[in-house]
């Protein structure tokens, strides 16, 4: 099964991706991945995308595009993928379509986790960082014993900038404006399906693995 994976930020793509992957026996593809896999290897598209990078500018989608081309290319996706974090806009979505019509592909399935904004800003803006050890608390569902202090090493937490809400608030937005159109876009072609993605994760992942069923997943 060829899968895409979309949300906003605090949806739980990252979580939800791995489970599925799983559960479909298929490798799970983040543009992330892949920019880190070809930087370190020193590939001549990895090589290009530094130059971008070291100089803070974006990296062109052209550049991106063929970094997934050859992924999807490895023998371990042939048979099926989970792409998480890739496409974020319509030209990028339009750009996959075309990558798979050359593969002799196409996706089967699109799938949104949704949540709305004051639950992504109550994920994200409660969670509180250890300048210790790096584990990562949260106020509301995983408390440390001591308001401030990690109970692992002892040391301060903090809110990082990334996790105050105005930070979560712009994140959102951008979602909204370059994101978000993925969903009308996909949902043209017939091939989105909604996942209610509040509450536990091992809820989010049973009806996500439901939805599959129903596609034949």
């Amino acid at each position: 099964m060829r899968l895409v994976l979309v949300g906003p930020p605090g949806a739980g793509k990252g979580t939800q991706a791995e489970f599925i992957a799983a559960h479909l026996s298929v490798p799970k593809i983040s543009t992330g991945d892949i920019f880190r896999a070809n930087v370190s290897q020193g590939t001549p598209l990895g090589v290009e995308a530094k130059r971008y990078m070291d100089a803070g500018k974006l990296v062109p989608d052209e550049v991106t595009i063929n970094m997934v081309r050859d992924r999807l290319a490895e023998p371990d996706a042939s048979e099926g993928f989970l792409l998480d974090g890739f496409p974020r806009t319509t030209p990028q979505a339009a750009a996959l379509d075309k990558l798979l019509a050359d593969l002799g592909t196409a996706l089967d399935l699109v799938l949104e986790l949704v949540v709305d904004d004051d639950e992504v800003i109550r994920r994200l803006s409660g969670r509180r960082t250890c300048r210790g050890c790096g584990k990562i608390w949260h106020v509301e569902f995983d408390a440390p014993s001591r308001e401030g202090v990690c109970d692992r090493c002892g040391a301060e937490l903090f809110q990082r900038d990334d996790d105050k809400p105005e930070t979560i608030a712009a994140r959102l937005r951008e979602y909204a404006d370059k994101t978000a159109p993925l969903v009308d876009y996909y949902g043209a072609q017939n091939k989105l399906v909604g996942i209610d993605a509040t509450g536990p994760v091992e809820d989010v992942t049973v009806r996500a693995i439901d939805a599959l069923r129903s596609y034949g997943g």
